[in-house]
Order: C-alpha cells, then sequence, then structure tokens
C-alpha cells in the first residue's frame, strides 16, 4: 500500500500543514520552507514499501528543507536517500559541501545528519531511502561517499536503475519479484557508495560481492545493442571473461542464453504494444539486439510456441500460460 499526498484535493489554506506532515510521515524530521508561501503551493508525495527500503517520490511548487543540528539528534538509525532529480535544479548543503544537481543527475542525502535542500519553481525527485544498516557499510564511509558520488564508474549505472525503479513504483512494488528488486537496489547503492568513498579494501570486496548483481543490471540496460558480448560485458566491470563466467556458473545462469532469454521478453511486449503495431517485426526484432529476423523467429517460437506473427495476432491472453 503506499501512503499519498495530492494538495490537489485540498483547500489552500490546508496545504501547508498538509505537505509539513506528510514530509514529517514520508521522510526526516524538517522544516518544511515554501518559497512563496502566500501563492499557490501544490504538492503530491508518494511513499511505497520496498521491503527494507522505500520509495519516495515529490512533485511541489517550490519549497526548501531545512533539517537542523538539533533535529538530527533525535533519530537514532541513519537512512541514506539516493535520488534523480526531475525536475528543476536541487540545491543540497551537507556536510560543509553545496551540490547543484540537474535534472537527470543522482544525488545522496544522509538523512541523519543536518542538511538543506531545496528548489526554486515546480520541481520532483525519485528517491530510494534505505536504512544504513541494509547498506552494510560504515557510517563515516557513507558520508565521504555521498559527496563524492559522479567520481565513481557506477554513477550512471546506479542513476538509471533508481530512475527506471521510482518510475512506476505502484507496478515494481506489486509484483511477486519485488523482494528480487529490493536485494538488487540494496547491492547496486551499496556498491556506488563504496567506490565513491574511496576505501580500496572495502571497495574491492563489496566489488566482488555485488558483481553478478551490477553484469544483470548492466545486461538489462543495454539489451538493444547487438554488441552486447561476454567481452565488452567484462571489460565494463574491470574483470576477465574467466571471472565472469565463473560468478555467472556459480549462480546458475548461462550468460549467453540469458540475455537472449531477456532480449526475447522484451520483443515479446513490444509486438502487443499499439503504437507498435505497424512496425514490421523485423524492426522490434533490431531493437532489441537480434540482427538475423530467421534466427529472432525461430528462438520466439521455441520459447513462446507461436511465431511474433501468430503472436501479435493472438487475442489478450499470455502464451506461456
Amino acid at each position: 500500500m503506499a501512503y499519498v499526498l495530492d494538495t490537489a484535493d485540498l483547500p489552500p489554506g490546508d496545504r501547508i500543514e498538509a505537505v509539513y506532515t506528510a514530509m514529517m510521515y514520508a521522510s526526516a524530521p524538517c522544516h518544511v520552507i515554501h518559497e512563496d508561501p502566500d501563492g499557490d503551493i501544490f504538492c503530491r508525495m508518494e511513499l511505497w514499501d520496498l521491503g527494507g527500503a522505500n520509495i519516495f517520490t515529490s512533485r511541489s511548487s517550490g519549497i526548501r528543507l531545512l533539517r537542523t543540528a538539533k533535529l538530527a539528534r533525535q533519530d537514532a538509525m541513519p537512512v541514506v536517500a539516493l535520488s534523480v532529480q526531475q525536475h528543476a535544479h536541487g540545491h543540497l548543503e551537507q556536510h560543509r559541501h553545496l551540490q547543484v544537481v540537474p535534472p537527470g543527475e543522482l544525488l545522496a542525502v544522509d538523512l541523519s545528519g543536518p542538511y538543506d535542500y531545496s528548489w526554486s519553481g515546480a520541481g520532483a525527485a525519485r528517491c530510494v531511502q534505505i536504512p544504513s544498516d541494509q547498506l552494510g557499510l560504515p557510517i563515516d564511509v557513507v558520508r565521504q561517499a555521498i559527496h563524492r558520488l559522479r567520481a565513481s564508474p557506477l554513477y550512471r549505472m546506479v542513476t538509471d536503475h533508481i530512475a527506471n525503479l521510482t518510475r512506476e513504483p505502484a507496478r515494481i512494488t506489486a509484483d511477486p519479484a519485488a523482494a528480487i528488486v529490493t536485494t538488487a537496489t540494496i547491492d547496486l547503492s551499496r556498491a556506488l557508495l563504496a567506490s565513491a568513498g574511496h576505501v580500496e579494501r572495502l571497495t574491492s570486496q563489496v566489488l566482488a560481492e555485488t558483481l553478478l548483481t551490477r553484469v544483470r543490471t548492466y545486461v538489462r540496460q543495454h539489451l538493444a545493442d547487438p554488441d552486447l558480448t561476454p567481452g565488452r560485458i567484462a571489460a565494463a566491470h574491470n574483470v576477465s571473461l574467466r571471472q565472469l563466467y565463473k560468478v555467472c556458473a556459480e549462480a546458475d545462469i548461462s550468460l549467453e542464453q540469458w540475455i537472449i532469454s531477456e532480449r526475447l521478453q522484451r520483443a515479446w511486449h513490444d509486438l502487443r504494444q499499439p503504437h507498435h503495431r505497424r512496425l514490421p517485426v523485423a524492426v522490434i526484432a533490431r531493437r532489441w539486439g537480434f540482427r538475423d529476423p530467421t534466427h529472432f523467429a525461430r528462438r520466439f517460437k521455441a520459447r513462446y510456441g507461436v511465431s511474433p506473427g501468430q503472436w501479435r495476432r493472438l487475442p489478450e491472453q499470455d502464451p506461456t500460460r
């Protein structure tokens, strides 16, 4: 179940108090300061449970969240928020560092410490909030890392993952595989923070422990590239082919077959989308990395029991059931 606030349903005079109350529930206790308290205040917040973490999204008029040292002393459990800015530039000042984060970029906030976060005008952000005990990293490493995220080679991968994860939280959290998604998200966040923290021994250990999660995330983000090969995947993660195949074998995964399976699933989905009806099957196949339409058709029929063309013409049903 989600917690949702939408001030569109409230009288203007009740909105400031409602936003404050919702923020206290959804995130860390802080002072909520509106850019124009006498103007048109609007806000929509959603909070979704994600196992050991949660997804928090917010869209509002200009706002400032000020967490003082006094407020910070009231919380016992440190929490880290990894947030992708959606609209307007986010401004974060914490631990004597100032960051200006444009839309599409990632910032991390130590919600247990003092901070000053704001945007001007209509803005939005979507984040994952993870208790520090879930990350398994020393808090001093986390606090050092949050100002250095962009220095990590994992920055873009994790940014894209969180942006995708928080786009449709209702579907993600309701899916039977949500627990797996939670584990992957925590692993990726842990790897990013360890990498950005520049603690060599810790970084090596965490990167080794999260290699399979990072490989699977990388593959899903590059499925459309026909040149996605084991060699390229290994190079992107600074490991040998032997090490890559070993970690996959330990998880009972055939890397090449898993990539094909993921591509087939994406094509299976696209073939039934109304806005793709006019696209030839071969075009959709190429979109998901299949250069040879005949090879694609053969693989598709072996997986789903019907040809791509037949699947398009079937009434609404799942041929895998």
